[in-house]
């Protein structure tokens, strides 16, 4: 086991002149809003319109299949884009990558709205969008490792749990407001104008989000522990090479300890979502009006985990939400299965506001202190997309399988669920800990 680093120090006060946290948290967090933005408005368009759009076939189940195959291929270019973007992030600072992969991801998104459709040109089609999501998935891979570090290495030790869930937010955010709009559009424009042409306009609207988030980022200053250790002159030429070689059992656990937290988080909104509308045949919009209420409560649970993971604990924290999960999976689907409102809503509010929302909240923080400053950006962003690949990526595409060879019951589904939550706290509770006791 990895030997952990010590928490017990504080990091350096920012300087005069520098950007204040809460401006950093802020950027930090609308980087997160795009990020998820992009990936939860994909997924919820995969899940209702792309099978018809991009993968046309003659069932409905397989066409949906066909479509979280290609929101699985942006998840496979996670890691490189870790690689990559954590690289440089370690060699050159925080500040100009973010930059650079706010506008890979956000470029994507917009583009996807005018791909014309497989009617219209063909197989090129799906082969755009393959293209366009790979190129989202190297920027997102080194996206979410900046961000946290930046807010993390402007806090004092003692709060680094709520100003990383601060940032987190940006994750519910990112569900909430694409969701909102297709919500929106699906109760507002005329039956079948959303399926042919109105699944467009979220995508092209997130333009609006890039040009704010680049420009708050352009004005931050760089993370003060990477100034100091640029100072110092303890700049590793090789990143990777010392995170393989010091703390590769820290690498592979936290690793599966993310599975679960990803996983489920997709579960929850994805793979419920095709259930509900494909498999039980009702309406999508109160599922998804129930996924809208779900997030906006994780909003306001995901500063609460973070500090109380700061008082009691990262790890503790982040166990017990992975336990909540597994307990939690068999009463979501019976919950769900009803098709009603107010019990569906219900199951959406325990499984993201608080099962996934005290994961969350204590992850960052639990996560990025079991590596030095000097690795920190290469080892979370290793730690995060290799994590959210096998879990987030899988999740929608083995949910959706496991459905279909459960002849559209949940039972094979919620064994997966429970499996996964399960690995992950065993996981967890193995990590080389670099939290702050209380």
């Amino acid at each position: 086991m990895d030997s952990s680093i010590d928490s017990a120090t504080a990091p350096p006060r920012p300087a005069a002149g520098q950007t204040p946290l809460r401006r950093v948290v802020w950027a930090s967090a609308l980087g997160t809003t795009v990020e998820y933005y992009d990936f939860t408005l994909y997924a919820t368009t995969a899940a209702l319109v792309f099978n018809d759009v991009f993968f046309p076939a003659e069932t409905p189940l397989v066409g949906t299949l066909a479509a979280f195959a290609t929101f699985f291929v942006g998840y496979l270019a996670r890691p490189l884009g870790g690689l990559i973007f954590g690289h440089f992030g370690d060699k050159l600072g925080r500040k100009n990558v973010l930059i650079i992969t706010m506008l890979m991801m956000g470029a994507g998104t917009f583009a996807i709205g005018l791909i014309p459709s497989y009617d219209s040109i063909g197989v090129v089609a799906p082969l755009l969008l393959v293209l366009i999501r790979l190129v989202q998935g190297l920027g997102m891979g080194g996206e979410y490792g900046g961000g946290v570090l930046m807010a993390l290495e402007y806090s004092p030790r003692e709060r680094q749990g709520l100003s990383t869930s601060l940032v987190h937010i940006g994750t519910p955010a990112g569900v909430l407001l694409p969701v909102g709009l297709v919500t929106l559009l699906d109760v507002a424009l005329p039956d079948g104008a959303y399926e042919s042409w109105a699944w467009r306009l979220p995508f092209l609207l997130s333009i609006v989000l890039i040009a704010v988030g680049f420009y708050i980022r352009l004005h931050l200053s760089e993370s003060p522990e990477f100034v100091k250790m640029r100072a110092e002159r303890e700049v590793r030429t090789v990143p990777v090479k010392e995170l393989f070689g010091r703390h590769v059992g820290n690498v592979a656990l936290s690793i599966l300890a993310k599975i679960a937290e990803s996983g489920l988080f997709n579960v929850y909104y994805v793979v419920a979502i095709a259930f509900v509308t494909t498999e039980l045949g009702l309406p999508r919009g109160p599922v998804l009006l129930a996924v809208l209420i779900a997030c906006l409560a994780e909003c306001f649970t995901l500063p609460l985990f973070g500090a109380l993971s700061d008082r009691v604990g990262r790890r503790p924290v982040y166990i017990a939400g992975a336990v909540f999960q597994a307990v939690l999976a068999v009463p979501f689907f019976l919950l769900v299965q009803t098709g009603d409102f107010a019990l569906t809503t219900i199951a959406m509010v325990l499984g993201l506001a608080v099962g996934h929302g005290s994961m969350y909240g204590a992850q960052a923080a639990l996560f990025a202190n079991l590596y030095p400053v000097q690795v920190r950006y290469t080892g979370l962003s290793v730690t995060q997309q290799v994590g959210a690949t096998l879990g987030g990526g899988l999740a929608p595409l083995a949910g959706t399988a496991l459905l279909a060879a459960g002849g559209g019951h949940w039972t094979w589904l919620v064994a997966y669920m429970i499996g996964i939550a399960l690995v992950s706290s065993v996981a967890a509770g193995r990590l080389g800990s670099g939290e702050v006791r209380p």
